[in-house]
């Protein structure tokens, strides 16, 4: 098992998922409880990397069948209300949430794209046969370019992009960091999670002495929100440019499907 690329999301949701629902503001949270197991937020990961390898047209309607399979395999994970049921009863069309669940399962486009537009293009349609609202495929795109740009040696290009065509200002989010971290709350939007998962990644990737993708992911949980979610963003991006931690690793292999390790391990 490699220990860079998509499994760092994999990880960040298995970390996270004991304080989704139990929250922690403590940066020294235990990071595996009996509690600690892989969510929606993996498998619809991995559903996403089989897409992008077995479909060679990257089609909406390839998609939308290996979700929907995913879902009957994987039927109780913790799915979203509206997705659930968009998986149970096998539905085709989006229904345009702007919920962060484009965002969770999309770092398998950021780590496949060959140029920043095709991770655009493919993070798109990642999101839109479910999340068809505009912030919705913003916050996949959001997570998808950090990916690109931080795997393509250009971190200098994200801050720009994300102000630009996100309408994530990380500057601001830096500024006022401290305070966010201490009211911050539960809060599933794309626009209320993404851009604040985002920043765990890079205010640790800017700062090498802190660059450890424990450290991102420890920023990501203690925020107190949905923490898997805000785990598996952070984890996606810190992957690009730190290795999990065997410790880490062998901890998540243990409590991760074999089926789905193939997957992450074949993507």
């Amino acid at each position: 098992m490699q220990n860079k690329g998509i499994i760092g999301a994999v990880c960040g949701d298995i970390i996270g998922s004991a304080y989704e629902f139990h929250k922690t503001k403590d940066w020294n949270f235990k990071l595996f409880t009996p509690r600690s197991t892989f969510t929606d937020d993996t498998v619809m990961t991995c559903a996403v990397a089989e897409w992008l390898m077995e479909d060679p047209k990257h089609t909406h309607e390839q998609l939308v069948k290996i979700m929907h399979r995913y879902g009957d395999e994987y039927p109780h994970r913790g799915y979203g209300g509206m997705f659930g049921r968009w998986l149970r009863n096998h539905l085709t069309e989006p229904y345009n949430s702007f919920g962060n669940g484009s965002a969770m399962r999309v770092s398998p486009t950021g780590y496949y794209a060959k140029s920043l537009d095709e991770a655009l293009q493919l993070a798109q349609i990642s999101a839109e046969v479910t999340h068809s609202h505009p912030e919705g495929i913003i916050g996949a795109q959001a997570v998808a370019a950090c990916i690109f740009l931080l795997r393509n040696d250009e971190p200098h290009k994200i801050k720009d992009y994300l102000k630009k065509y996100c309408f994530y200002d990380i500057d601001k989010i830096r500024e006022n960091w401290e305070t966010i971290r201490r009211d911050y709350n539960f809060d599933v939007t794309c626009q209320g999670s993404v851009p604040e998962a985002i920043y765990c990644a890079l205010r640790h990737i800017n700062t090498p002495t802190e660059l450890t993708y424990e450290a991102i992911i420890r920023e990501a949980v203690s925020l107190g929100g949905d923490a898997d979610t805000q785990g598996a963003i952070a984890g996606g991006i810190a992957a690009t440019v730190c290795e999990v931690p065997d410790d880490i690793l062998s901890e998540c292999l243990d409590r991760l499907d074999p089926r789905l390790a193939d997957v992450i391990e074949s993507f």
